[in-house]
C-alpha cells in the first residue's frame, strides 16, 4: 500500500469516526434538547394551570364581592320597604285608637285600669291621670270608680297613668307607651 494509499484509508477513517462521533454528538445534542422541550412544555403547563387557578379564585371572589354588594342592597330596600309598611300599619293602629277612644269600650277599659290600680295601690295614697283628651270623661270616670282623677300636663294618646308616690311606683297603660313597645319590638316575619 503506498502512502497515498495509506493517507487515503487514513483520511476515509478519520472522516467516517469523525461522522460517527458527529452524529452521536447530534442524537445526544437533540435528546438533550428534547428533555429540555419537555420540561419547558411541563412547566409552562404548571404554570399556566396555576394562573388559570389565579384568575378562577379572582373571579370567585369578584363575584362573591358582588352577590354581596347586591344582597347589601337587597337588605336595605327591603329594609326601606318594611319601615314603610311598619309606619302605614302604625299609622292605622292610631286611627283604630282613636276610633276606639270614642267608644263605651273604652269607657269601661279606663274604668277597669283605674279600679286595678287602686286596688293595687290598697291603703297607699295614690295620683290617677287620664290623657287631656280624655278631659269630658273625668266627672264620670270619677263617679265610676271612686278616685279623685287628674287630668296629666301632657298628652299620650288615651289610656291612664297612676303613681304611687310612697312606693315609687308608676303604673302605665297608656296608649303611647303600649304602642312603642309594640313599634320597638315589631318585626316583620318571613318564615
Amino acid at each position: 500500500m503506498t502512502t497515498e494509499e495509506k493517507l487515503k484509508h487514513f483520511l476515509d477513517v478519520t472522516v467516517e469516526n469523525a461522522n460517527a462521533k458527529s452524529v452521536e454528538s447530534i442524537e445526544e445534542y437533540k435528546k438533550g434538547l428534547e428533555i429540555v422541550f419537555e420540561n419547558h412544555k411541563e412547566d409552562a403547563k404548571r404554570k399556566q394551570a396555576l394562573q388559570i387557578k389565579l384568575n378562577e379564585e379572582n373571579l370567585k371572589k369578584e363575584k362573591n364581592t358582588e352577590l354581596s354588594k347586591q344582597q347589601l342592597e337587597i337588605k336595605k330596600e327591603l329594609g326601606k320597604k318594611q319601615e314603610e309598611l311598619k309606619s302605614l300599619l302604625f299609622h292605622e293602629v292610631e286611627n283604630k285608637l282613636e276610633e276606639y277612644m270614642s267608644t263605651p269600650e273604652y269607657d269601661k277599659y279606663l274604668i277597669r285600669h283605674i279600679k286595678e290600680a287602686k286596688a293595687f295601690a290598697g291603703d297607699e295614697e295614690i295620683q290617677i291621670y287620664i290623657d287631656p283628651a280624655d278631659s269630658e270623661k273625668q266627672i264620670a270616670l270619677e263617679a265610676a270608680t271612686g278616685v279623685q282623677i287628674s287630668l296629666s300636663e301632657y298628652g299620650f294618646h288615651g289610656g291612664m297613668r297612676a303613681v304611687i308616690r310612697s312606693k315609687k311606683i308608676l303604673i302605665d297603660q297608656s296608649f303611647e307607651t303600649r304602642l312603642n313597645e309594640v313599634k320597638n319590638d315589631f318585626s316583620f316575619n318571613f318564615d
